[in-house]
């Protein structure tokens, strides 16, 4: 439903054309009368409802037609799309490989990602799994760039992503087949206050997805890789909603010695063997009325690896041996707000928060020691308060105040940060804002602790702090929505993986990072069915520490997004494209170096014979182009040029 401030021009474009269009790409409206503006509405911000032209920070919101116009199976591949936020990826469909998971950078901020589900945290020791969320299951996806640690907590350094499941699926199924051994098969069934999910994606051999040169090359073969995934919510009244979420993924990998390396024999030889299993619950009970919000959650994953490992001596000699980890990951907490307004002019939140953490690792060769067995409690209490000046100027003030209990041989901290945003509207569809705010980051226990053989451990490690500085400007007009930000990130004691080659081993350690930058977006619906997007974001990150004490780039200085989409009659195309221009890699214990841009493209087309039957085509890597994504040192590659060709039916 339309708000009443919607300006009239917008009403009459998205009239006119019947398109949707939320954060970038527009799609026909599935019933008539259903209408969309230009201007959606954003929760994750503020903890409040507002208006997105009326909310004081850098906002992306992604609606399910948004990403699925990017042709990605999984969040985490749509993610790679969304200006300001830098992709990387260890194996095809966005597979990790065990604890070396998947990251999405916010303005290159590499550790300071929260990815929330329905409000509630998802990550688990640092680590996220955004391919365990297929794309038929969101509803939308709320983005807010810069610190959110005053209203969210730890881990919000560079942003939030907020996940918004449907709590409604239409009864569908879908098969898809594609290059590359690619399977997809989906079925949703609502019945009442019950919706059930199931999604199985499978890859299958996929050559040199990465190269290493470390004293002689070695590449990586992906020989498999399985996901599943149930989900499954109901609805037990207007208030209270419950979900669950089963996730499991099995990917087999093979590393292998290539000709030159040390002694190895002629050809090369097999180095490594392995399998990485992932085993995610995730269960949440949530409750809303007009004043109070309630989140309770359980997250907890096992990760496994095992397989055989080889290494060759100088001699020609080699020696080998069975390398297994195993650990578990948990957390369970719970956040309450409440919110009192005061007329029109003011609203008070506040709030608090507990959450409890523990880790279990089973590695290190099967031996355990009391350091590897570890929980601590965090809890916490916030506020926010809102004040309208008058029609054209509002402040919000908030803080959060957060400290731990319960840590291993009293290794407990304490945080208060503090948050002012201001926002003034020039005309209704019209606003300039400027935020500051305060953001922390707590130590996980496998960087205090160590999480493999080759980790050292650090119980030392302090937390990390900094501050997000912005300045912005929002407009809606006509058929555009406009978007631009001055962004400058300061972060102390950025907690960050050394490697020293000499010892095959790593260390965290605290480092500094910063930031500065300008990010321009916009959102345009055209003619005759045609709607475009595009982005620019200029930015500087840099980093100095121990090993480091001078300031060394990462990621790159310009990233370019842009899509054209097209909704005409019974068909849906959009050809989206991500360009990181003045890229670098930098290892941990190097000076960083150049490398060449990535460029990631996708085309995606549907047509919808019928209400009930549909056809999608996916073509991913148009040009076939052999990027890194990685952005440390090491070398993993996009996946070459592969389609997915599937079918739905509703019923």
């Amino acid at each position: 439903m339309l708000e009443k401030s919607m300006g009239i021009s917008a009403l009459m474009i998205a009239l006119v054309t019947g398109n949707v269009i939320w954060g970038g790409t527009a799609v026909r409206a599935e019933e008539p009368n259903q209408v969309f503006t230009l201007d959606p509405m954003v929760v994750t911000a503020t903890r409040t409802e507002k208006r997105d032209v009326d909310v004081p920070a850098s906002t992306t919101i992604l609606t399910s037609e948004d990403l699925k116009a990017t042709g990605a199976q999984n969040l985490q591949v749509a993610l790679g799309r969304v200006p300001g936020l830098v992709y990387k990826t260890f194996a095809p469909g966005g597979g990790a490989m065990g604890t070396m998971a998947n990251e999405i950078a916010i303005r290159g901020v590499s550790n300071g990602t929260l990815i929330m589900l329905n409000g509630s945290p998802m990550n688990l020791r640092g680590k996220y799994f955004l391919d365990a969320i297929p794309i038929d299951s969101i509803e939308k996806v709320e983005i807010v760039k810069g610190g959110g640690s005053v209203l969210y907590g730890s881990e919000a350094m560079g942003g939030v992503i907020n996940i918004i499941t449907k709590q409604d699926f239409k009864n569908s199924v879908t098969a898809g087949v594609g290059n590359y051994g690619q399977q997809k098969y989906n079925a949703t069934v609502n019945a009442d206050k019950l919706s059930v999910g199931y999604n199985l994606e499978k890859w299958g051999k996929v050559d040199t997805i990465s190269r290493s040169h470390d004293k002689g090359d070695k590449h990586t073969d992906m020989n498999s890789s399985h996901k599943n995934n149930l989900f499954l919510n109901y609805k037990i009244n207007d208030n209270w909603n419950f979900l669950y979420n089963y996730f499991e993924t099995n990917v087999k990998y093979d590393t292998w010695f290539d000709d030159g390396y040390k002694s190895v024999p002629k050809g090369g030889a097999l180095q490594q063997n392995r399998e990485y299993v992932t085993k995610q619950n995730l269960m949440q009970m949530t409750y809303q009325d007009d004043s109070v919000k309630g989140n309770f959650y359980y997250n907890q994953n096992k990760l496994m690896a095992d397989g055989y490992t080889t290494n060759y001596t100088t001699k020609g000699d080699y020696f080998g041996k069975m390398y297994d980890t195993d650990e578990k990951n948990r957390t369970y907490g719970a956040d309450i707000q409440k919110k009192w307004e005061f007329g029109n002019k003011a609203n008070l939140i506040l709030g608090s928060s507990y959450r409890n953490e523990f880790y279990d690792d089973y590695g290190k060769d099967g031996h355990k020691s009391p350091d590897q067995v570890t929980s601590r409690n965090i809890y916490a209490v916030y506020g926010q308060y809102d004040y309208k000046f008058d029609e054209k100027n509002e402040f919000i003030f908030g803080a959060r105040e957060t400290w731990t209990t319960g840590g291993y041989k009293d290794q407990n901290y304490d945080n208060f940060s503090m948050s002012g945003q201001y926002l003034h509207k020039l005309t209704e569809n019209d606003s300039l804002y400027a935020s500051v705010g305060q953001s922390f980051i707590m130590p996980t226990f496998s960087q205090m602790y160590g999480a493999s053989d080759s980790a050292v451990s650090n119980p030392d490690l302090k937390p990390q702090k900094g501050t997000n500085y912005e300045l912005g400007w929002k407009r809606v007009s006509d058929n555009h929505s406009w978007k631009a930000a001055i962004y400058h990130i300061d972060i102390t004691d950025n907690i960050t993986a050394t490697w020293d080659s000499s010892k095959t081993e790593y260390k965290y350690t605290n480092e500094d990072f910063k930031n500065t930058g300008v990010e321009i977006t916009c959102d345009i619906i055209g003619k005759d069915g045609f709607t475009y997007n595009w982005g620019i974001n200029y930015g500087d990150p840099k980093v100095k520490g121990t090993k480091k004490p001078y300031w060394d780039r990462k990621y790159g200085r310009w990233q370019l997004n842009g899509g054209i989409n097209y909704t005409k009659d019974k068909w849906i195309t959009s050809l989206q494209g991500t360009y990181l221009a003045q890229r670098v890699e930098t290892p941990s214990s190097k000076q960083s170096f150049s490398e060449k841009p990535y460029f990631l493209t996708s085309l995606t087309t549907t047509y919808n014979a019928d209400k009930q039957n549909s056809i999608s085509l996916t073509l991913d890597n148009l040009l076939n182009r052999e990027d890194n994504l990685s952005h440390s040192g090491s070398e993993y590659y996009s996946t070459p040029f592969n389609f997915l060709l599937s079918y739905n039916y509703k019923f």
